[in-house]
């Protein structure tokens, strides 16, 4: 069996995660900081031995999950069309939570991490890359825009999934730059939500359009 070569990436960046973690673990304080609120303030902290664990355990179980999607896909929705795609939305995942994982041992080890700016480009740049292959995802029931109009018609989900590999790359490079000039999280968080609701939006309008032209033919 053949193992792609974005497999063995990911794999590398959770084995990495925890042998950093295993690394400075004796450095870290007794409590590390595991949550920012919107200003970039710590306000939440967990105990040691789990705390410095949480994203490389959380990114451990998110790498098996979506190892095994592919193997438990239905039959007519299987994912092997849009492998190397899949692969690579994979790796944006997993690297985000990689760099994550390194501002959270950062902070713990005493460094002043402005959170509130980083942050937002490191989903930023997740976006960038979701977006960048999110027209090459065909029909599943795991990955994409799956709204009642997308898995229902072939066309609204092709056309839909064109449409929002542009829209998540635009809203990707908003957010990051919005990060950079310090704009508040909520906004951030706005800009989030509207990335992931004009798509579905898009495959309502895209369906009634179908409909109609079909039905004046």
């Amino acid at each position: 069996m053949k193992i792609e070569r974005s497999t063995l990436l990911n794999l590398g960046l959770v084995v990495l995660a925890l042998a950093l973690v295993a690394a400075v673990y004796d450095r870290l304080p007794e409590y590390v900081p595991t949550h920012w609120n919107a200003v970039g303030v710590v306000d939440r902290k967990m105990a040691k031995p789990w705390g410095p664990f949480v994203l490389p355990l959380t990114m451990a179980g998110v790498f098996a999950l979506l190892l095994a999607l592919p193997c438990i896909s239905p039959r007519k929705y299987e994912m092997e069309p849009f492998r190397r795609a899949y692969g690579m939305i994979q790796l944006g995942i997993l690297g985000f939570a990689f760099v994550m994982n390194v501002f959270v041992l950062l902070a713990g080890l005493g460094w002043a991490v402005p959170v509130n700016r980083l942050l937002p480009v490191g989903i930023g740049a997740l976006l960038v890359i979701v977006g960048n292959f999110m027209g090459k995802v065909t029909t599943n029931f795991f990955v994409g825009i799956r709204t009642p109009w997308t898995l229902a018609e072939p066309e609204v989900w092709l056309r839909t999934h064109r449409f929002a590999g542009k829209a998540i790359v635009f809203g990707g490079l908003a957010i990051a730059v919005a990060g950079l000039l310090g704009t508040s999280l909520h906004f951030v968080m706005l800009g989030v939500l509207l990335t992931a609701l004009v798509p579905a939006i898009y495959s309502y309008l895209m369906y009634l359009r179908l409909e109609r032209e079909r039905g004046s033919g």
